[in-house]
């Protein structure tokens, strides 16, 4: 109610109480009137309204921009820790600000003046996070880790599509022995005879290192794209490579020779790692083909994906040190007891760095409090 005998109404103001004798031109004029009074009202509390929101806000706005122009010059690393965590706080506050400019304040002016004051600092800030090297560094510090353990269900599947077929190729070899001259030819007869294939990569360490690890990478690369065949690929790389093995550990446990034992155990550890991850990479995208949920196909596809990809990066640098190790120490003739050892210490440097905390929530929850 803006008085007595009328009322604001949505498109524009009438009389319900005006006399019938009032001519049209006469009803006419009362209607300007108050609607131009009811427009003045608006704009003036509209003017308080501004005039408050500027007062109670402009010192934390000019803030910012001091914070903005010190990051956008040196990176955020020219801030201090209180400074940073400041910083974060006004922009939170800053960009909540905008969204009320916007919504009830309504000045192009000021609307403009926070939008760009937003996105500014926005661009500080990942900008400083995502400058050169340092993408790298963040990504296999804290990045790879997290993934890792989002996703480890599917690594543990990966694990487990590998296991089974070993145990049984383990077991058969116990068994039947035509069974493993079937799957990999010759293999009984070199076993048997103690040839140590192995002893051929000490002729040539830089060449084999090579070759190892192009090999490796690109098991794991085949491993990961199976996931597009809605993962029935990735169980037959997985499948595949555990029988293998699993019949070469059974024979060399069976017949006593253990110089092929003794040569996977220096790398093992990783390489396996590897391939695990990288075959949960890609169970992640069968299963976003096969069984998107809520989700269309394309957008679970997208994220699983990304996930996927993460995971294949971080795999890299491992299967380089795995292909390092498998082509100087793995064939090395040093005491079992160095290789046993380099085995237990990779898995427990792998413990720690796939459990560690993410020290960046830690921080922004820093910032928050």
């Amino acid at each position: 109610m803006l008085g007595r005998g009328f009322i604001l109404h949505p498109s524009s103001l009438i009389l319900p109480n005006a006399p019938a004798c009032l001519l049209p031109a006469q009803r006419n004029g009362l209607l300007y009137h108050f609607s131009f009074r009811a427009r003045v009202v608006i704009y003036r509390a509209r003017g308080r309204m501004l005039k408050d929101f500027l007062e109670s806000r402009l010192e934390k706005w000019k803030r910012l921009e001091e914070l903005t122009a010190r990051a956008s010059r040196y990176r955020l690393k020219n801030l201090s820790g209180e400074e940073v965590r400041e910083f974060g706080r006004l922009y939170r506050r800053t960009a909540a600000d905008l969204a009320i400019a916007r919504e009830e304040v309504r000045d192009r002016r000021l609307v403009n003046y926070l939008n760009h004051l937003v996105a500014r600092a926005h661009g500080t800030i990942y900008r400083s996070e995502s400058s050169g090297f340092g993408v790298f560094l963040e990504f296999f510090r804290f990045e790879f880790p997290l993934v890792f353990r989002r996703t480890f269900r599917y690594t543990l599947a990966s694990f487990l599509i590998f296991m089974a077929p070993a145990l049984f190729g383990f077991g058969i070899s116990f068994i039947d022995e035509g069974f493993a001259d079937q799957v990999v030819p010759q293999l009984k007869q070199d076993i048997v005879a103690r040839r140590n294939w192995t002893e051929a990569i000490n002729e040539a360490n830089p060449l084999a290192s090579t070759s190892i690890q192009t090999n490796n990478i690109t098991v794991t690369f085949v491993a990961f794209a199976g996931g597009v065949i809605f993962g029935l690929g990735t169980v037959l790389i997985l499948a595949n490579n555990g029988l293998h093995i699993g019949l070469v550990l059974g024979l060399s446990v069976k017949y006593r020779f253990w110089e092929i034992p003794i040569f996977v155990t220096s790398h093992g550890v990783i390489e396996l790692t590897a391939i695990f991850i990288a075959g949960g990479a890609g169970l992640l995208i069968g299963r976003a083909l096969l069984m998107p949920g809520d989700r269309r196909r394309v957008d679970a596809l997208v994220t699983n994906g990304l996930l996927a990809i993460k995971l294949i990066l971080g795999c890299i640098p491992m299967l380089v040190i795995a292909g390092i190790i498998e082509g100087f120490i793995s064939p090395a003739h040093i005491a079992p007891t160095y290789k046993f050892s380099i085995s237990i210490a990779s898995a427990l440097l792998l413990i720690v760095y796939f459990l560690k905390p993410d020290l960046r929530a830690e921080k922004a929850e820093g910032s928050r409090q």
